[in-house]
This record gives C-alpha cells, structure tokens and sequence, in this order.
C-alpha cells in the first residue's frame, strides 16, 4: 500500500477536520497541533501541516495572529472564522452518517 497516497487522498481531510475542531475549542499553534496529530496516530510533518494550515486560512476557516516581537519566524496561533464553524457543523454532520454507514 502507498502510504503517502492514501495520506494524499483521504487522510488529509481527517486532518483538516483536526485542526478545525481544535481551533473551535482556542486558539492552535503548528507545533501543539502536530503533536496532536500525531497521538491520533498521524505522521504529519511540518511541510504538510503549514501549508494545509494556510490553505485553511486563505479558504477563510482561519485566521492567524503571531507576536510582531517575536520576529518573522513566531510561531501563529490560528484561530475557527465563522465560515470554519459552518464548515465543522457540515463535516460533524457528515461524519455522523457515515459512521452509521461504515459500521
């Protein structure tokens, strides 16, 4: 099995889903998130998860904010956009079906 496919393909959605779910509990930061992830069993590295973490917040699920101070390279915390809860209430809905689909 290609692993990077299936990781390409499907499990990047569960990812997204992650993210979503924890920026509507507080504010998400890169590396707290892939620690996360991978205690859900992810191997997520940096180079998927910032990009995907931008492509969130040009979709308009997320905002981001880092301390000015800190310089070019501090770390962002992402914050759920109104659109990104909608976006969780639809994903949350379509995961209960399909639980019951699937089991």
């Amino acid at each position: 099995m290609d692993l990077k496919l299936v990781n390409r393909e499907i499990l990047l959605s569960f990812w997204k889903v992650h993210v979503l779910h924890h920026a509507a509990e507080g504010d998400v930061i890169g590396r707290w998130m892939l620690q996360e992830l991978k205690h859900h069993g992810y191997d997520v590295s940096p180079g998927t998860l910032y990009p995907l973490l931008k492509r969130m917040e040009t979709n308009g699920w997320l905002t981001s904010k880092a301390d000015p101070k800190k310089g070019p390279k501090a770390p962002r915390a992402y914050s759920i956009t109104k659109e990104g809860r909608a976006v969780l209430k639809i994903v949350r809905k379509q995961l209960r079906e399909l639980g019951v689909e699937v089991s």
